[in-house]
């Protein structure tokens, strides 16, 4: 790779880092192109060179995102002392993920009814790590000799994360589900699925 690529890497992980900022303070609908630029000390033609468009610019964004939150699953993958947790960790982490990141996804909430296909393939990748993370640690059980054997430890992961998803606060009514939460919810929802594990991994064992 040559040193006018090498430039442009940095001058875009700057660009990222920096849209990232005003994401997460502002939301995606309170920040423009032309802050970002400002932020950056950038014209706006040249943020427009790398990044058409907001829109792609935010998406950009949440694949760094998304990375480093899959390898936050991948670095612990077969490094659990017991099933409990290789569980707790994924609730965990995935709780911690969307608190620390919360203002970042009003493009969700927004945008619930109509996402890009390009957010839908992150969710998927991620949902996939999660999947493989919680099987594996399952499989490693079972060959331990710590719970009975499971036929389909990705089948039975599956159902897990389906239910932790469908955990609504008090006073949800099911035909008023919204698939993201209120970040007053956060916590109680959490609270939830920490519950849902302890009565899960018991009925494994």
């Amino acid at each position: 790779m040559n040193a006018s690529n090498d430039q442009q890497d940095i001058k875009r992980e700057k660009i990222l880092e920096a849209s990232y900022q005003r994401f997460l303070h502002y939301g995606y609908s309170k920040t423009t192109m032309n802050e970002i630029a400002g932020d950056l000390s950038m014209s706006k033609a040249l943020l427009y060179y790398y990044f058409p468009d907001k829109s792609e610019l935010y998406m950009a964004v949440m694949r760094k995102l998304a990375n480093d939150y899959l390898k936050q699953l991948e670095d612990k993958l077969g490094h659990f002392t017991d099933l409990r947790e290789a569980f707790l960790f994924q609730v965990n982490t995935h709780h911690d993920f969307i608190v620390s990141n919360y203002n970042f996804f009003d493009f969700f909430r927004l945008n619930e009814q109509n996402l890009p296909d390009t957010i839908w393939e992150t969710v998927g990748q991620i949902r996939g790590a999660e999947i493989k993370l919680l099987a594996n640690a399952i499989q490693a059980e079972v060959e331990k000799n710590n719970i009975k054997p499971v036929a389909n430890p990705i089948e039975i992961v599956e159902v897990f994360l389906d239910a932790l998803h469908g955990i609504k606060v008090g006073g949800s009514l099911p035909h008023k589900k919204l698939n993201f939460p209120h970040k007053e919810h956060l916590d109680e929802i959490h609270n939830k699925r920490l519950l849902l594990i302890d009565i899960f991994v018991k009925g494994l064992k």
